[in-house]
């Protein structure tokens, strides 16, 4: 019975969310316009952190071996 429950909340979720975004759809254009460079920036940060100490990490693995 609960995966039932869930299957029509979800459904009705989706129509809800769906009817809300037809009838919002400049508010949320808005929300969406201010929020991307943000998400961008965020996520370039992360980006840049990663291949940075990606290339640490094999740097200091390579200094003990010989590489050919």
């Amino acid at each position: 019975m609960g995966n039932i429950t869930s299957i029509i909340g979800g459904g009705i979720a989706i129509v809800i969310g769906i009817v809300g975004l037809i009838n919002w759809w400049d508010s949320f254009a808005v929300i969406l316009k201010g929020a991307l460079p943000v998400i961008l920036l965020l996520g370039g940060i992360v980006s840049l952190t990663a291949g940075i100490s990606e290339i640490k990490k094999t740097s200091k693995t390579r200094k003990g071996k010989i590489v050919s």
